[in-house]
């Protein structure tokens, strides 16, 4: 439970009316792991600790305006540039691909060349190779899904908080399907991703985020398996999503033959966490030099409302080899949904 104190109230409220009585922007969540492992909770008030926001201390993100509902956002396509795309991926011999389906490997967009949104300033750091690096070493193969942008709100959000705060800058936003994979070469799995629009077909759209969540895991604790800090956007599963998420388990942990054992006859699927708790990081850091809040979060939600006020499309799914740092993460592969 967030508690703010009496003797550190301001006079008049750092966000504004409306903001306050907005149920999308106060129905904020508190959850207790790592937001790439999919180990989330939600975690109720309790009586031995309470979080105690020093607004005294706090200084907003960006000045709050108010909000043009006359003006709307329109979809932004992530198709890179033809000049900056590598060549197309190479296909296996044999592989299956959908005839409808054209596939190239895509470099991830360079948020540096968008230009500044209207939350920078002068005293951003001028390039993320200035920010701190991301600690926690993380591993294997990882499956992300890339969601529509309304002129490019999720990217900028990124931006946008690792700019303010020097913290890790994530290469781009997503919401994570499996993470880790260790059992596929980058050729294996860029097979069977291949065969995802086909398998699953277009994956289900996402409702608007339920709230907002801004935490911090330390790995040991119970249910905790790696220590880091982020805010995101939380979101909600249904049965389609579920469906989406078993098929897509089963496509990359099955044998092409259907079997779900190794060769010692043990059974390779991993059992997922029910039900799947979809999000959409917009900021990490290192939990000793964390300065993420979840005041600041919300504050710079209420001012770029389309991050909590929409509905998004699934665009693309796309594999990443996540092994080590983040700084060391690095592309492979991509498959549109349209």
């Amino acid at each position: 439970m967030t508690v703010i104190t009496a003797d550190q109230r301001p006079a008049s409220s750092l966000l504004p009316e409306a903001m306050m009585s907005n149920p999308d922007l106060t129905k904020l969540y508190m959850s207790a792991s790592c937001p790439d492992l999919g180990a989330e909770s939600v975690v109720s008030s309790s009586d031995e600790e309470d979080d105690v926001v020093d607004i005294g201390r706090f200084e907003p993100l960006v000045e709050m305006q108010g909000e043009d509902d006359d003006d709307e956002a329109a979809p932004l396509s992530m198709d890179a540039s033809p000049s900056d795309r590598p060549p197309p991926a190479q296909v296996e011999e044999g592989a299956d691909e959908p005839a409808s389906r054209s596939l190239v490997a895509e470099a991830p967009i360079d948020p540096l060349a968008l230009s500044p949104s209207t939350s920078s300033t002068s005293s951003y750091p001028s390039h993320p190779s200035e920010r701190r690096k991301l600690q926690w070493e993380f591993k294997g193969l990882t499956l992300w899904l890339e969601l529509e942008e309304f002129d490019s709100d999720l990217t900028r959000a990124v931006e946008d908080f690792s700019s303010r705060h020097s913290s890790p800058f994530i290469p781009k936003p997503h919401t994570t399907a499996i993470y880790g994979m260790e059992h596929l070469t980058e050729a294996e799995a860029s097979a069977r991703l291949r065969r995802v629009a086909q398998t699953v077909g277009p994956w289900p759209s996402f409702a608007r985020p339920t709230g907002v969540t801004c935490d911090l895991a330390v790995c040991g604790r119970p249910g905790q398996v790696c220590s880091i800090a982020w805010s995101e956007l939380t979101l909600a599963s249904d049965p389609l999503h579920e469906a989406a998420m078993d098929t897509l388990y089963r496509l990359f942990y099955d044998d092409d033959d259907g079997d779900s054992s190794d060769t010692s006859g043990e059974a390779s699927l991993p059992v997922r966490d029910r039900p799947w708790k979809p999000h959409n990081s917009v900021a990490y850091d290192n939990p000793e030099t964390n300065a993420l809040s979840l005041l600041d979060t919300i504050t710079y939600m209420g001012k770029n409302p389309t991050l909590l006020g929409r509905g998004r499309r699934v665009e693309a799914i796309s594999l990443w080899n996540t092994e080590g740092k983040m700084e060391d993460w690095r592309f492979i592969d991509r498959v549109r949904f349209w």
